[in-house]
């Protein structure tokens, strides 16, 4: 095996899932497309639960000073939206979006641009994504990337069934987000400390709660632009460690 291995299965996963889900999504009525895409709100809504958990995991909240692993996501939400907002994140993925549109779905028959930021945001969110990378880097194996190879190949099916092409195209960030992670196991030889990977794993949960709520159609947040604070998530969480 060499280093990259899972993420590079990770990446045919998707592409093979949206490939089925676009045949079988051409089968599909508008009602039906719009239930299935009802229902993976509804498990991204689960999703982001499962990753709010470590919120309240003992190994986080001993880890900082007394009170503060609530006001450590609160922290980096904020200062991330403020940088995401300053870069327009959102507006320059939608507009690689809309580039790659135009080279694959001229004829404007799927909506390609929700397809490739939800996708794209959804496949790079979690602790297996972080973590398997790291672990591939550093030659400790490859299982969890390819579990979350097959959690994101039956994804992809459901979603390129709604959303199109976008959803296929998604595989190219996921790509370079995992290689990156695997890049820095490989040099570090370490992997950051749990406490760092809990806060930005509760950090993807809110943002986890972003896409769902787009996905429902309650509110079009711009979760693009808080992605900086998955980042600083574990930042902020070092720094107030050295205080606890």
């Amino acid at each position: 095996m060499f280093p990259g291995l899972g993420t590079v299965i990770n990446v045919f996963a998707i592409i093979l899932g949206s490939s089925l889900g676009i045949f079988a999504g051409a089968k599909f009525k508008e009602a039906t497309r719009d239930l299935i895409t009802t229902a993976l709100g509804f498990v991204t809504l689960l999703a982001a639960a499962d990753a709010l958990r470590s919120l309240w995991n003992g190994d986080f909240i001993t880890s900082l000073p007394k009170g503060w692993p609530l006001l450590t996501i609160l922290a980096s939400l904020l200062i991330g939206a403020l940088i995401g907002t300053a870069l327009k994140i959102e507006e320059r993925l939608e507009v690689v979006g809309i580039k790659l549109k135009s080279r694959f779905d001229p004829n404007g028959s799927s909506p390609f641009v929700d397809g490739f930021v939800s996708a794209s945001l959804l496949f790079v969110i979690g602790p297996m994504a972080i973590l398997g990378s790291i672990s591939d880097g550093m030659g400790a194996g490859i299982d969890q990337l390819v579990l979350k190879s097959i959690l994101d190949g039956v994804t992809s099916i459901a979603f390129a069934a709604t959303l199109g092409w976008g959803v296929a195209v998604s595989a190219l960030p996921v790509g370079i987000y995992q290689l990156t992670w695997t890049g820095i196991g490989f040099a570090l030889g370490a992997i950051l400390p749990d406490y760092q990977i809990l806060a930005m794993t509760a950090t993807g949960g809110i943002l986890l709660l972003g896409i769902a709520f787009r996905m429902l159609k309650i509110k079009q947040v711009p979760v693009g632009n808080l992605l900086p604070a998955l980042f600083l998530a574990p930042i902020i969480a070092g720094l107030l460690h050295t205080f606890s």
